[in-house]
């Protein structure tokens, strides 16, 4: 939940992280310790998170990795579905099969490449779906996750069309052949 930080149009996000993963020595060695850690957010659920296994952790919880995709990909979805609500397109379905692109440095260190969501919208009959396609490239850059980040985030949108009497079982689908890319 946000806080007003005293400056206008500013809001504070809070979170609390608790590493779970001294196994008794602490880290006096690499594998002697554990990965998991938790965050507490006031008024919310717990969320379990550890490292990715590749770097020891648990495959069964998030990871930072994970976190960060989700994060990119929920944020457009939300500014997204305020734009169609604004400008009257009805969408009944949405989906996403986000990618971010890690690449590993010698060092242990790293950075994302990219990340590329892949929305497939469904609308309803009657919907603009040009303008539903467009509406992508004005999310991308109302997105507060995308306007924080220096990687390109690509987008490959597709949208489909629910056929009158069968919501989204049955849909035509127009996709985006370009890619449009957040600010690097």
């Amino acid at each position: 939940m946000s806080e007003t930080s005293g400056r206008k149009n500013a809001h504070d996000y809070k979170a609390r992280l608790v590493w779970d993963g001294n196994l008794g020595d602490g880290t006096s060695t690499y594998t002697g310790y554990g990965r998991k850690y938790h965050f507490q957010i006031d008024g919310k659920p717990d969320l379990i998170g550890s490292a990715d296994p590749i770097f020891r952790g648990d495959a069964n919880a998030y990871n930072p990795e994970d976190l960060f995709v989700a994060a990119l990909s929920s944020c457009h979805l939300l500014s997204y579905l305020a734009l169609c609500a604004r400008t009257k397109i009805n969408v009944i379905a949405y989906e996403d099969n986000a990618v971010g692109t890690l690449l590993l440095r010698p060092d242990g260190g790293g950075k994302f490449e990219s990340v590329t969501l892949r929305p497939v919208v469904t609308i309803a009959a009657g919907g603009d779906e040009k303008r539903a396609l467009e509406l992508h490239e004005t999310a991308q850059d109302l997105c507060f996750i995308a306007a924080s980040v220096s990687i390109p985030v690509l987008h490959e949108p597709q949208i489909k069309i629910a056929q009158v009497g069968d919501a989204a079982q049955s849909a035509k689908s127009t996709t985006k052949s370009s890619e449009m890319e957040s600010r690097p």
